[in-house]
């Protein structure tokens, strides 16, 4: 779990920005909403598109892969 020491001069939003940069460092949001049970629509629109880019550029190196040997 992320954790800020403070310093003596430091100001409250210098720590809120290194506790930020720890929390995004360490993926905590990325996985606590990995591992909710709900989804919403447009959480399922997002993963299909990114789903579908992958797809798509994987066929693309697969067919440049494949004419290459031509």
């Amino acid at each position: 779990m992320p954790g800020i020491k403070m310093k003596e001069n430091e100001s409250f939003d210098d720590m809120y920005r290194k506790f930020k940069k720890q929390v995004d460092r360490n993926l905590v949001v990325t996985e606590c909403r990995a591992r909710r049970f709900f989804e919403s629509k447009t959480e399922k629109r997002k993963k299909q598109k990114i789903n579908a880019k992958k797809k798509m550029l994987k066929r693309l190196y697969m067919l440049r892969r494949y004419e290459s040997r031509l």
